[in-house]
């Protein structure tokens, strides 16, 4: 583990990174004792000093080629902040952005707080709807040449979200069957469905409630999580406009929208 002056720098370095919209080389190649406790309290330093409020988390390496990929069997978890939300109709700044990328989730409201010793059961219980959502990651990694450290490190390579306005029942719905078609410009050029997610969108949120828990936090009502991405992650290009459908058997659940400025 990293003494607390090298966790400090390390921030600092990643935070300089995100203000100059200047990628650094990866974490690792410079500091090769950096272990996945000491990348997720090097998150927290930089969360903490944005000093605002914490309104949500997403899960990230939900699909079993990107845990082969890193190399580990469980996923990895980012701080979503007020800042981040991208609200719909009015387009986004690229030159905001290192490397900026969209993913297509179903994201889930909380309606009450989680337990720690969270289930599936639980996930459904606790949440108040489920929610259209696109995802914008970025890296403030070179060449999006991260490993498992630098994309914690990196809040989990978190950017921003938009949700839609539709809200969906999770009783109603087989969270296992939720198809997404992502559209670029008019364009399908991506599909998936919900069981990319750990077979089930839930257990991600599951498990993020279960892993939070062991830093003493807990998943609160009020909170959005974002509990992986269903589709790969597309490259977002100046002028860009995305939008993600989303279907259950046939019945339509809603859209969410983001563009991008020239």
């Amino acid at each position: 583990m990293l003494a607390a002056d090298a966790r400090a720098e390390v921030a600092q370095r990643l935070w300089d990174a995100e203000r100059d919209r200047a990628p650094i080389p990866p974490l690792v190649e410079t500091i090769p004792l950096l272990d996945a406790v000491d990348a997720y309290e090097i998150q927290l330093l930089n969360v903490r000093r944005r000093d605002e409020p914490v309104i949500g988390h997403k899960v990230g390496l939900t699909s079993p080629v990107m845990q082969q990929m890193m190399g580990v069997s469980e996923p990895d978890y980012g701080h979503l902040l007020a800042s981040m939300r991208l609200p719909e109709g009015e387009p986004v700044d690229p030159r905001r952005y290192c490397v900026p990328r969209v993913e297509v989730e179903v994201g889930f409201l909380l309606g009450a707080d989680l337990p720690a010793a969270c289930t599936e059961a639980d996930v459904l219980a606790g949440t108040e709807a489920l929610v259209p959502a696109i995802e914008l990651i970025d890296s403030r990694i070179a060449d999006w040449r991260i490993s498992l450290v630098d994309t914690i490190a990196d809040n989990a390579s978190s950017a921003g979200f938009a949700l839609g306005a539709a809200r969906i029942d999770p009783n109603s719905v087989d969270l296992k069957r939720i198809g997404a078609v992502l559209w670029r410009n008019d364009e399908a050029i991506e599909h998936g469905r919900s069981d990319a997610v750990l077979g089930n969108p839930a257990t991600a949120v599951a498990w993020l409630a279960r892993k939070v828990a062991a830093f003493g936090v807990r998943l609160r009502a009020g909170n959005v999580v974002l509990p992986g991405s269903c589709t790969r992650a597309i490259d977002v290009s100046p002028g860009d406009e995305f939008r993600a459908d989303f279907r259950c058997e046939g019945a339509e659940l809603g859209s969410v929208s983001v563009s991008f400025g020239s």
